[in-house]
């Protein structure tokens, strides 16, 4: 009977042992998931203020050309040009 009970007290130490270490790893899983989250809303947030960044260099870059910069009179044009176009798609599409 003796070696059986040594058995169940074995296997019962070796259950705690998992059982703790679940929890451990249960943990470790919720601190992992919260940093996880953290770095993606600073991401979007990145992601966001990158964005805004890229429109004022475009709203810039578009002033610079109609005061004047030589550099990127040709863009601005065709950016103009493309607009026009856009507008009377949209007109047409509109009297139809």
């Amino acid at each position: 009977m003796s070696k059986i009970e040594n058995i169940v007290d074995a296997l019962e130490g070796k259950i705690k042992k998992v059982l703790h270490r679940q929890e451990i790893l249960k943990l470790e899983n919720e601190k992992l998931k919260k940093a996880l989250e953290q770095s993606q809303s600073k991401s979007v947030a990145k992601d966001l203020e990158l964005e805004t960044w890229q429109e004022k260099y475009n709203t810039l870059k578009m002033a610079n050309t109609i005061l004047g910069s030589d550099n990127d009179k040709r863009e601005t044009k065709l950016r103009i040009n493309t607009l026009i176009r856009e507008i009377d798609h949209c007109i047409s599409q509109l009297s139809s």
